[in-house]
């Protein structure tokens, strides 16, 4: 199973919706995490979506960046309005260095929230793991441990039965600036989807071509660059990266744009890619129009998650 992690900026949350049909058809392939980052109308009309859809998610209520961090009673005061009659996610929990504040356990109790259950988000080896799931089961049951390898180790996932663990790791290969992808072209992403099932585990998560860095702020790249997953013929993920030519200001992104989705239709032209983001991205060259820069973002998110679930 697949739990994309989906920082819930505004084209990261709407990514989800538009692939919603997509997602709703694989139902049984994915649970997406959402970590909110804004108490806005497209967190919630996105999360009222998912749950109409009957897509099982995650939802963060304890945030680690983003204007509701400190904020889970507010959080857990819009799963209790905007989720009132559904239970088809479950409330995920970032256990980090220092964990120990579990304040929102009394929260839940004392709330109406139905969700199914917990999801821990490991990202810090804790000192009694077990401690840790009782105290949660004993308000709802733990039916995720989503153990990021790169903060833990893969032994610490033993502490959790295998038929609630998941893998998170960091597969995007970041570069300082946009112009850097010149020199790079692709890049090798993972291939847990092919041994997640042999491993024994629930299933694995990643944090899709954007990465787990995180930012509050945008500015005008000197180049723009659109990163596309693919499966290549041993059925690994893989990411190409087209880039512009006109890299020397940050002047005229719209041609910057032009640049480099002329080198993309070209590959998926002699590739025979077809998601429904390359769609999108087909009629965007076709009409010559720049949408801006985070309608790419959200195409870039929507045609991973389109590749991977074809994969598993």
């Amino acid at each position: 199973m697949y739990f994309p992690y989906i920082r819930g900026k505004q084209y990261d949350l709407i990514a989800m919706k538009e692939l919603g049909d997509v997602l709703q058809s694989n139902g049984s392939k994915i649970s997406p995490i959402i970590e909110p980052v804004k108490d806005s109308p497209t967190l919630k009309n996105t999360l009222a979506d998912l749950a109409s859809r009957s897509i099982n998610f995650n939802i963060i209520v304890n945030p680690s960046v983003g204007d509701l961090t400190n904020s889970t009673q507010q959080i857990i005061g819009i799963l209790e309005n905007e989720l009132v009659t559904y239970s088809n996610y479950q409330i995920a929990i970032l256990v980090d260095q220092g964990f120990g504040d579990v304040e929102y356990l009394d929260l839940i109790r004392a709330g109406s929230i139905k969700a199914s259950g917990f999801t821990l988000i490991h990202n810090a080896v804790v000192e009694n793991p077990v401690e840790l799931l009782e105290l949660h089961q004993s308000v709802i049951p733990v039916v995720n441990n989503i153990v990021n390898f790169q903060k833990t180790n893969r032994r610490y996932d033993r502490n959790f039965e295998a038929d609630t663990v998941v893998s998170l790791e960091d597969f995007f290969n970041a570069q300082n600036k946009n112009a850097d992808f010149l020199n790079i072209n692709e890049s090798f992403f993972s291939e847990e989807h092919l041994f997640f099932k042999r491993d024994g585990i629930k299933g694995f998560s990643d944090f899709l071509t954007i990465g787990e860095s995180y930012s509050e702020t945008g500015f005008l790249p000197y180049a723009v660059v659109i990163h596309l997953t693919y499966a290549d013929q041993d059925r690994k993920i893989r990411i190409r990266h087209f880039v512009s030519d006109s890299n020397n200001d940050s002047s005229d992104i719209g041609g910057k744009f032009a640049e480099a989705l002329d080198k993309l239709i070209v590959w998926v032209n002699d590739n025979g890619l077809d998601t429904l983001a390359v769609r999108h991205f087909r009629d965007l060259h076709y009409n010559g129009h720049f949408p801006g820069l985070g309608s790419l973002k959200k195409l870039s998110i929507m045609n991973h998650i389109e590749i991977v679930l074809g994969l598993i």
